[in-house]
């Protein structure tokens, strides 16, 4: 008799083998319309169309109203396809955008990302996926008030879990109107919402089941994508396709030509500019009312002066634009200088502030060197810095709720840790590439970029800073008319997007990378609506308020807060968060500081108990919370505390790894307020003996 379950797999490898056959043939008759004369904004649109119109119609396909296929996709994923899902729902915009950006900025400093996120698989598939799964239910709050008892662990867990992915979810959402408007030419935020709708017709529609098939579908895209551009120039460069041995020759040339730019003159004229900069903003500070006084004058001095000439009316209108955002009270001006001070002595250092690619870790975790003052002393905390992002992000990844909740969708516990090692193996394909993509395309801005004629700049460079000034900065800041490395700056957001641009690659390479881009953007963000929805549908309303609910009208109330978080996230992202990477590093330290300590305790310490493990939790979130909101720019702006300060750091260590702190703190509380209050009872006690106890016919 034939077994069902290989007869479905083998019905996935002829689907999704077709479907990935069809993506490279699409690429490359795209490809070729476009070598034929094809408009750009078609060739963009028609990207645009086509993956959002694939992943519509697997969300339409896979529709349900059914309880166990909407929250685990009816239990019945195969390892290696939900390795799949799981991958694309990790590989999200942070990992495909930033983090090449980030190795370009950093250089090694940024393998911290790669390291802790990689690892915290480990710590998945040993401590957590095969105990999830014999457990059994839909989410981890569910889990948190089985073993522990009560209402109060499982409300904790669902308030920590709409948390943390929501900032999750803000940054994907982000991501998402970014690759949008660079596809089709949206502003970013007709982009944030235009993203919207491929996030909404998989979440709304079919759940679970819906995101998996549509995860698996944009793996295969966004991995495509990946190596296409890294394996061409690596060709081109190098010569060898395989990116991750050949580009140890090009690290030897960028080394070398990052120590040719410290000692050109031309780079030394930027860098005493820049100090001239930061010498003027700090003058400015003592005297705060009169430099505001000032700063107006001479602007309105030099409109008049252009009027006089009869300069163009751009021209005026920028000023008058300047003039217009001036700050308009001493508090904001204050900030505003310090701000300007700042960044104009960091860019005053050798090579524009950033550390040479293959020298010692030297950054903190936002890609930004220190405050002035601990300038010197970066070396020494950037390794600390170094350590603690690198074991947040790995317990992080071990308690985000998105993650965890694909352990239910197996069917069974094998196949559940099978699933998390194809995972690790197809999160390991973009990974390995990324330190190889990074220093490819810091080869050619150093050796093709640098040293243009201003009238000479690529196309993209203009494109992508009309975007947005955050994402690409050029100045002639010494006036010679010939652009030097100090005086570019580029946004890691834009480093992976613009790479087949900045490598001179066929436009239709750009587009597959961007498709590429919001493939990982959407399907991350469709597995973290799920998780704010179970939490507020299940974890909240059926299981506190009202246990009567039928399960149609539980997966009917899913989709409606689907809807609503959906138009919230998309509303906060408009308003320009800050970088993705950093953003999503806090969104780990606050999961591992809420989850991390309550899960493994409640899986491996039996004196456990429910009071115990939500002080635990509130303590750890509590005090995660409390770091970031003093040590970032926007708590502090938030709470009126003014610029951020090394003096309100611990150990110097950057608020995003605040988990450093939080999780031990968690972890204390939970041990001592358990040791002082009753054990767990009987019927507790023989659940954690259960759990740890392989059941008949599991495999």
């Amino acid at each position: 008799m034939a077994d069902p379950a290989r007869g479905f797999e083998r019905r996935l490898h002829r689907i999704y083998g077709l479907f990935a056959l069809g993506v490279l043939a699409f690429v490359a008759l795209v490809g070729m319309v476009d070598r034929g004369g094809g408009r750009h904004g078609w060739v963009g649109a028609t990207f645009l169309i086509a993956t959002i119109g694939v992943y519509a119609v697997i969300g339409l396909l896979c529709r349900t109203t059914d309880e166990t296929e909407y929250f685990v996709a009816g239990r019945r994923v195969p390892a290696m396809y939900n390795g799949m899902a799981t991958a694309a729902d990790w590989m999200s915009a942070a990992s495909f955008i930033g983090t090449a950006g980030v190795l370009y900025l950093q250089g090694f400093a940024g393998l911290a990302y790669i390291l802790g996120w990689t690892g915290g698989y480990c710590l998945v598939a040993v401590l957590l996926a095969p105990y999830l799964r014999r457990f059994g239910q839909f989410t981890i709050p569910d889990f948190l008030g089985a073993r522990y008892g009560g209402s109060l662990p499982r409300l904790v867990g669902a308030a920590a879990a709409v948390l943390v992915s929501f900032v999750y979810l803000v940054v994907q959402i982000y991501g998402v109107g970014l690759v949008t408007s660079h596809l089709a030419g949206f502003s970013f935020e007709i982009g944030v919402f235009v993203g919207l709708g491929g996030v909404l017709v998989c979440s709304f529609l079919g759940g679970m089941r819906a995101v998996t098939w549509t995860q698996v579908a944009q793996y295969i895209v966004l991995i495509v994508a990946y190596l296409v551009p890294t394996v061409w120039l690596s060709v081109k460069q190098t010569g060898n396709p395989v990116a991750p041995f050949a580009y140890g020759a090009q690290l030897q040339q960028v080394s070398e030509r990052e120590r040719q730019l410290v000692a050109d003159p031309r780079e030394r004229e930027v860098m005493a500019r820049y100090a001239q900069r930061a010498a003027q903003a700090d003058a400015k500070l003592g005297n705060v009312r009169a430099s505001m006084e000032e700063d107006d004058r001479q602007l309105s001095a030099q409109i008049a002066q252009l009027r006089a000439e009869a300069a163009p009316l751009a021209q005026i209108q920028q000023l008058r634009r300047m003039q217009a955002t001036l700050p308009r009270n001493e508090e904001d001006a204050r900030e505003s200088y310090v701000k300007a001070r700042d960044e104009a002595a960091a860019r005053a250092r050798p090579l524009g502030g950033l550390p040479p690619h293959a020298g010692p870790v030297r950054t903190v975790a936002d890609g930004t060197d220190a405050p002035p003052g601990s300038a010197d002393a970066t070396e020494s905390s950037a390794r600390r810095n170094f350590l603690a992002l690198v074991l947040c992000l790995m317990v992080g990844t071990a308690a985000m709720p998105h993650v965890l909740m694909r352990c239910y969708t197996t069917p069974s516990v094998r196949a559940a840790r099978r699933s998390v090692g194809w995972a690790l193996f197809f999160i390991l394909l973009l990974y390995l590439m990324a330190p190889a993509l990074a220093v490819f395309v810091k080869h050619e801005v150093l050796t093709h970029v640098v040293g243009l004629r201003f009238s000479e700049l690529p196309g993209w460079l203009l494109r992508w800073s009309r975007l947005s000034g955050s994402l690409v900065s050029v100045e002639d800041v010494n006036g010679d008319g010939l652009l030097q490395f100090g005086e570019l700056k580029l946004s890691s957001d834009m480093i992976v997007l613009a790479a087949p641009e900045i490598g001179g690659l066929p436009s239709v390479v750009t587009y597959l990378v961007a498709a590429g881009g919001l493939a990982a953007a959407l399907s991350t963000a469709d597995g973290l609506l799920l998780t704010i929805s179970n939490s507020l549908s299940r974890d909240v309303y059926y299981q506190s308020v009202n246990p009567q609910i039928s399960p149609a009208r539980r997966v009917l109330m899913a989709k409606m807060v689907v809807l609503l978080v959906a138009l919230l996230a998309a509303y906060v992202a408009s308003l320009h968060i800050a970088q993705v990477v950093p953003l999503v590093a806090a969104a780990f330290s606050l999961a591992a500081a809420a989850f991390f300590p309550a899960l493994a305790l409640g899986i491996f310490w039996p004196r456990a108990n429910g009071i115990g493990a939500s002080s635990g939790m509130l303590a750890g979130l509590g005090l995660c919370v409390y770091y970031m909101a003093v040590n970032f720019e926007m708590g502090r702006a938030l709470f009126g505390l003014g610029p951020p300060s090394v003096a309100t750091r611990w150990f110097d260590i950057h608020p995003v790894a605040a988990a450093v702190f939080a999780v031990p703190f968690g972890l204390a509380v939970a041990v001592v307020v358990s040791l002082l209050t009753k054990p767990p009872d009987a019927e507790r006690m023989r659940w954690l003996r259960n759990l740890h106890t392989p059941q008949p016919g599991e495999r």
